[in-house]
């Protein structure tokens, strides 16, 4: 899931209601019509729904990469033998 859509699904009731569309879609099917593609199709839409969702789901939103030091700005301690600035 790319950093867009972890950010939009974040709210835990947008990927509660997603999951449920997809669950009234299966009952639906699976009342109803009794097709089995689309049985399978709806089937397969709520374990990817929980897998993602809840499952691998990240806790906290992506963080943004780091800025990268300035080229003048020390990256670590000095070296042994160094004089400190």
């Amino acid at each position: 899931m790319n950093e867009k859509d972890a950010n939009w699904f974040k709210p835990l009731w947008r990927r509660v209601a997603v999951t449920a569309v997809v669950i009234a879609w299966f009952g639906f099917e699976a009342i109803f019509t009794r097709e089995p593609l689309w049985l399978t199709i709806s089937g397969i839409g709520i374990a990817y729904c929980v897998w993602n969702f809840f499952i691998r789901f990240p806790r906290e939103a992506p963080a943004a990469p780091a800025a990268a030091p300035a080229p003048d700005e020390p990256t670590g301690p000095p070296p042994p033998g160094a004089a400190a600035p």
